[in-house]
């Protein structure tokens, strides 16, 4: 018998099947095709106004004001010439006109997000940062007073909370580890002051650490700006993924890198300061690293290179508990540890005071001890020594070799003349060669260092402690953290 062709055989089919039947089961297909595109298209939305109406009056415009000390003339300055015996004649006159120094006001603009009815608000901490009087403004346009509940500068958290007479509009918070890259986003905020405004994009990376102990970044290509600091990052759902807190910018606006706190870390945070006031986060007590290949190699009964490393073991939980320096820590309280980071973010969003199943590699065997776990900020706490002298270092700016840049430390002349807060730390830029690298990576007269490699700098001499170890490390560059007018934002700084 002669094969049938595929087309054939169709055709053959097709003749035995009864026209009404051919006709349901084309129909059948087609429906199938459009659900298929519907689907599609819920995927790849066409338009955000939907969305952007039904979460905007949850989101709200936060302004600071702070009030500055003012410091009295050092002298008739302009006047006479110093030395001159009116010198002390004019300052008398002076102190008479001015009635003494007097106090200044610095306000600041920020964004936050409504997340119950009765008026809790969170937004970023440097947002508010030193404020005595926080105004909440609505979507609606009204306006209320807001309450420092609680702040958390480890993750950059704050909570305020407003009196209303009615039931506020409010967002819920939504699971940050179910977001992919690719999945749509969008942020709300006030940008430079303009008021509301939303812009959209996708999740550009996940699980991104920039300086923080227990940092877990969103990397988005929403376009965020100064302004838009403490404002939401939502999903397609409605759901609050992310909170707005920095950017990576050579110019000091958006340029497609934005990295918003995951929310699966900021709830752990805004239950305890809700609750408590403040962060209570757990401790475990040693000093870990992680493991590289080269030390799994030499680490008997360790068949990866995974886990963390004990290298010291303080008084503490884990002393108490018979943790050793030595030992590999490859499980904590029922969770495989992949790395230092992994493990403090564990540790932290565990419970103080809860006694957990800790399993270590030693000497080529797999132990288990139970820890009950301390309070991280009261060892911090314990930590410091009681008074501490300041390292001393030389109040006048230095040039950095073949940089372009000139820094000095922040002293109380300057932090006053760049309205800075007392609470700020850091080493301060004063002045930038416009033929430079550093200004061509946006590095601007003004901007304060607080971060140089990931760690706190406050002197010059760290500054350039910390260059010279970058370059002998033979790095190109040094990742800063900048603050620049109330905004905090990481800068690459060449240095070679």
């Amino acid at each position: 018998m002669k094969p049938i062709t595929q087309s054939r055989a169709v055709a053959h089919v097709a003749a035995r099947v009864p026209a009404k039947a051919l006709w349901m089961l084309m129909t059948a297909t087609v429906l199938l095709l459009a659900q298929a595109i519907a689907a599609t298209a819920q995927m790849m939305p066409n338009t955000f106004a939907d969305l952007a109406e039904r979460v905007s009056p949850s989101v709200v415009n936060i302004t600071t004001s702070t009030t500055i000390e003012g410091r009295a003339n050092d002298g008739p300055q302009g006047i006479v010439p110093e030395g001159s015996p009116f010198e002390e004649f004019f300052r008398e006159f002076q102190d008479r006109r001015n009635n003494g120094p007097r106090p200044r006001r610095s306000s600041a603009l920020g964004s936050g997000f409504v997340i119950s009815e009765d008026g809790f608000i969170v937004t970023n901490n440097h947002v508010i940062e030193g404020a005595d009087e926080i105004m909440i403004e609505f979507f609606s346009g009204a306006e209320l007073p807001a309450e420092l509940i609680g702040t958390d500068p480890n993750t950059d958290i704050a909570v305020l909370k407003v009196t209303a007479d009615l039931p506020l509009p409010f967002v819920a918070f939504g699971d940050s580890d179910k977001s992919r890259v690719g999945d749509w986003v969008m942020a709300i905020g006030n940008p430079l002051g303009q008021g509301f405004s939303v812009s959209a994009g996708i999740v550009s990376a996940r699980n991104r650490a920039l300086s923080g102990t227990y940092d877990d970044f969103i990397q988005t290509d929403a376009a965020i700006n100064r302004g838009n600091s403490g404002g939401p990052l939502f999903n397609l759902d409605g759901d609050v993924v992310g909170v707005n807190t920095a950017i990576l910018s050579p110019s000091g606006g958006s340029i497609g890198i934005g990295f918003s706190m995951a929310s699966n870390v900021v709830t752990n945070v805004v239950d305890q300061l809700i609750e408590f006031g403040e962060t209570r986060r757990g401790w475990l007590g040693v000093r870990i690293q992680d493991v590289d290949e080269d030390l799994a190699a030499g680490i008997e009964g360790l068949d990866e290179a995974k886990g963390a490393l004990v290298s010291d073991v303080p008084p503490g939980p884990a002393a108490d508990a018979g943790i050793e320096r030595g030992d590999v820590i490859v499980t904590f309280d029922g969770k495989d540890v992949e790395d230092v980071r992994g493990l403090v973010t564990t540790v932290g969003n565990t419970p103080v005071g809860k006694a957990v199943r800790v399993v270590v590699i030693r000497n080529g065997r797999s132990e288990t001890l139970m820890v009950t776990l301390g309070r991280r900020e009261e060892a911090e706490a314990q930590s410091q020594p009681a008074s501490a002298e300041p390292e001393a270092t030389p109040d006048e700016p230095m040039e950095l070799d073949n940089m372009g840049v000139t820094l000095s430390n922040l002293t109380d002349d300057v932090r006053e003349g760049l309205s800075l807060g007392a609470d700020l730390e850091g080493v301060v830029v004063m002045a930038v060669d416009e033929d430079s690298e550093a200004y061509a990576k946006g590095l601007r007269q003004g901007d304060v260092i607080t971060e140089a490699g990931q760690d706190k700098v406050t002197t010059v001499s760290q500054m350039t402690a910390k260059i010279a170890a970058a370059k002998e490390g033979g790095r190109k560059s040094l990742l800063l953290l900048i603050s620049r007018q109330g905004d905090s934002r990481f800068m690459a700084l060449p240095i070679q």
